[in-house]
């Protein structure tokens, strides 16, 4: 990890902590006064230069903390604009596509939402919605009279998928220390939990769930960093929804009755994971995707493509 990215996800780790619980209202001037929109923005253009492996990094974070706004879409939607010559003001948002709920979409000035292969910057009539944790998921009607086109090449659903893999690693990395406290501390039979080989063996599954993710998140930052990430995309999204579908059973499984309970933080954690299921393209549109491109390369490509977008030399 490089000086910079190990400053800034110190200062993250931090600040997310601090702002844990607390409402966008709240949350939204402290990540504006840090100035995370910058952070994929060149320095040339007053950004801090990062990539999407310093991304990644601040979204596991967010994930981990379960931070309740839509960082990661701002930081994307402050780079896009900059990359089409226009600019926001205030919060923009990023849609997935015209019919997708808009995340924290009631929040926002404009949304960025691709429209035929173009990306514009649009805005229009909100009907508020909520994911399954409660947080804004809006439905907006644009009015594509007045919008304004960027003119540059972008997958929207592709970055919201890649966000929500990053955020997913976080966020199972989180459940996966609550079992481990949770289990070292509750005591059955003269024993803690942790000490009963069947619970070690959930906590291990639930722990390499995690790492999968963790992993994914980082394969994608670097293939998007590389200049191609499709593939990479469609595969992480797919992996991680396997992760949170057995993540969020084996987490709730050694807790007990425990976990479903209101005020304990494990529920806020397994409802926001399982409504980013269906985030940034559900498991049908990336089987689809996927498997088309490897019917595309053939037999022989397939395992010739694998290997060189996995060669950190090519």
């Amino acid at each position: 990890m490089s000086e910079s990215r190990t400053q800034l996800t110190e200062m993250a780790d931090g600040l997310f902590a601090e702002l844990r619980g607390h409402g966008f209202d709240a949350i939204w001037p402290r990540l504006e006064e840090a100035g995370f929109g910058l952070l994929l923005l060149p320095e040339a253009n007053g950004g801090f230069g990062g990539d999407f492996g310093d991304l990644a990094a601040v979204m596991r974070l967010a994930g981990f903390h379960a931070l309740a706004a839509p960082l990661g879409e701002h930081i994307l939607t402050q780079w896009l604009l900059s990359k089409g010559g226009l600019a926001g003001e205030g919060f923009t948002a990023l849609a997935g596509g015209l019919s997708t709920p808009v995340p924290w979409g009631r929040h926002a000035s404009k949304v960025l939402v691709p429209v035929g292969g173009e990306l514009f910057l649009a805005s229009g009539a909100v009907t508020e919605g909520a994911s399954p944790v409660g947080e804004s998921r809006d439905t907006i009607v644009f009015d594509m009279d007045s919008a304004e086109s960027l003119d540059i090449e972008a997958d929207p659903l592709g970055l919201i998928a890649f966000l929500r893999v990053c955020q997913t690693a976080g966020t199972l990395d989180a459940a996966l220390a609550l079992a481990v406290d949770y289990c070292s501390q509750r005591v059955q039979f003269g024993r803690t939990l942790s000490q009963f080989q069947a619970v070690q063996h959930s906590i291990a599954l639930l722990a390499s769930e995690a790492a999968a993710v963790n992993c994914a998140a980082t394969g994608v930052a670097e293939a998007i960093d590389r200049g191609d990430a499709a593939f990479e995309i469609a595969a992480a999204k797919l992996r991680t929804n396997t992760a949170i579908k057995i993540g969020c059973a084996l987490a709730h499984q050694v807790h007990g009755a425990i976990g479903f309970t209101q005020e304990y933080p494990l529920n806020e954690l397994t409802r926001r994971m399982m409504g980013w299921r269906s985030e940034g393209g559900n498991d049908s549109y990336w089987s689809a995707r996927i498997g088309g491109q490897a019917i595309a390369w053939g037999s022989e490509g397939l395992w010739e493509e694998l290997t060189r977008r996995t060669d950190p030399r090519s």
